[in-house]
């Protein structure tokens, strides 16, 4: 059944309530539009609605991930922006790699399946931590760190599970470390510049107009319209996002925009993120809700394990390189960078977007469910009460995904 508009109401309607009685028990409202989902497969007449690659990249992700650049403050990232890139490239590698081999040795996968499964769940997704470290009013260089490595490790992981699928294409031929270098930096270089320019664009045509809703509007026109611009010459969607929403959130003052209509700008753009994060995350409870899992329990519970180990194997050593420098990450932050590592709509994303025919696709889409329904509850739920242990005291959950001063 496809998403129309008497769905998305409905949608709505158990969003809300969801998030009202998440905020009563006190729970992440992730957790909460999840479980509602679920529950909500129970009623009778209950629609069931397919949550898609194309639903997810086409409608969900550009305005989301551009609402969390958009509040990224870039004089403060420029500090860590180093160790954010080693871990979003070189951790994304990593712990492909290690997942790859976990799937390989302990569960007897092809090699091409674990790395294919190794490269789809090897990210963080931007829609999950986000909203989690918000819920939660995380703030300051911890918050900083979790959702910047998010955004940015998303652009790994996506070229990366691009690389790994061709490999599976007819007449494949390695061009060797040489080739794969140049492919990735000239995909790299596009995708800035198509970020670059839809910013640019979009302030000329702001200066042109005094009128807030008008400028308000072309934040939308830019937020889809650097995604579909890189994605129309097969570069990085989600990289020229990232860039687009970084440049005008930190345009001081943004032309065009007096203090009053930029404030206006990041309220409505709040409202957006928490409406879409809503609907998201009632779609995946239920799917999860109708989920055929094809692995047994100690399948999903070795795979679920697996996971973990490449996301502690990713964050611990990379940390260390840069232990007593200007880059030193405390040992609390890596133990939250760790398990507030969120897999979300994206692995989704990319698992229902593999071929037909594929090798263990349906195992692969199957485990992939397991371990967003794993993280989302499991690690959403236990991530606050782990910052508290750790002495970073983080504000009682509220249930709210209002953004929070920096």
């Amino acid at each position: 059944m496809s998403l129309t508009i008497t769905n998305l109401e409905l949608l709505l309607v158990v969003a809300a309530v969801a998030s009202i009685l998440g905020r009563r028990i006190r729970i992440p409202d992730s957790v909460a539009l999840v479980l509602a989902g679920s529950l909500l497969t129970l009623l009778p007449y209950a629609p069931r609605i397919h949550l898609t690659k194309d639903l997810i990249f086409g409608i969900f992700l550009p305005p989301l991930v551009f609402e969390g650049a958009l509040s990224i403050p870039w004089k403060k990232m420029e500090r860590d922006l180093f160790p954010v890139l080693v871990l979003a490239s070189l951790g994304v590698i990593l712990s492909m790699g290690i997942t790859a081999a976990g799937m390989h040795w302990l569960l007897h996968w092809q090699w091409l399946p674990s790395m294919t499964f190794g490269a789809l769940i090897a990210t963080t997704d931007p829609v999950a931590v986000i909203a989690l470290f918000k819920n939660l009013g995380v703030q300051g260089r911890l918050r900083l760190l979790v959702e910047s490595e998010s955004l940015f490790n998303d652009v790994a992981g996506v070229v990366v599970f691009g690389l790994v699928l061709s490999m599976s294409e007819p007449g494949f031929h390695p061009n060797g470390f040489v080739g794969m270098s140049w492919h990735i930096l000239l995909l790299g270089a596009g995708s800035l510049l198509c970020g670059f320019f839809v910013s640019w664009v979009t302030h000329l045509l702001v200066r042109r107009s005094e009128d807030r809703t008008v400028g308000n509007l072309l934040t939308f026109v830019a937020a889809f319209g650097s995604f579909t611009l890189a994605d129309s010459f097969h570069l990085s969607g989600i990289l020229a996002c990232v860039v687009t929403g970084i440049t005008i959130g930190n345009s001081r003052p943004f032309p065009g925009f007096s203090r009053e209509a930029r404030e206006s700008m990041l309220s409505l753009w709040e409202t957006v993120a928490f409406i879409i994060n809503s609907v998201i995350f009632v779609l995946i409870g239920i799917r999860i809700a109708h989920e055929t899992f094809l692995s047994d329990a100690m399948t999903i519970l070795v795979a679920i394990t697996v996971v973990l180990l490449s996301r502690a194997g990713t964050v611990y050593p990379i940390c260390g390189l840069f232990r007593r420098g200007r880059w030193e990450i405390p040992i609390p932050y890596q133990h939250i960078l760790f398990w507030g590592g969120i897999r979300g709509p994206l692995a989704l994303a990319l698992s229902l977007g593999l071929p037909e025919g594929f090798p263990a696709k349906n195992e692969i889409v199957s485990l992939t469910f397991a371990i967003v329904a794993f993280s989302i509850l499991i690690q959403g739920l236990t991530v606050g009460p782990a910052m508290k242990k750790l002495g970073l005291s983080p504000p009682r959950v509220e249930g709210s995904l209002e953004s929070q001063d920096r």
